[in-house]
């Protein structure tokens, strides 16, 4: 729990004014790729999958617990695909490059 609340703060430290609750390319976005985001292209996400495992471990109650995965996953498989769409579609090959270097949910090192 500790560490997906020190990736979410971080990913919302990173991205600055960049951030929104839906999905928009403000004025003067920028493609911010240091920080969490380096090695990572949805590290909020990560996080909240981090949340919801911790939250199933947590829980005594199986249904309660584990639902809040089931919640994430769906939510991540419909939003990332139209946020990736969108970000290719304004940065172009700056940012199907820079999907090349980066992990989706997870570093990729290699």
């Amino acid at each position: 729990m500790v560490i997906a609340l020190w990736l979410f703060w971080r990913a919302h430290v990173d991205l600055g004014l960049n951030w929104s609750i839906t999905l928009e390319i403000r004025k003067a976005h920028e493609l911010i790729m240091h920080g969490v985001y380096r090695r990572i292209r949805h590290p909020m996400y990560a996080a909240i999958f981090l949340f919801a495992v911790a939250q199933a471990l947590l829980l005594q109650n199986w249904l309660a617990g584990w639902a809040g995965l089931v919640t994430v996953a769906i939510l991540y498989l419909v939003r990332t695909p139209r946020e990736e769409k969108m970000m290719c579609e304004f940065f172009g090959d700056q940012y199907r490059d820079y999907m090349q270097r980066t992990g989706r949910l997870w570093p990729r090192f290699f």
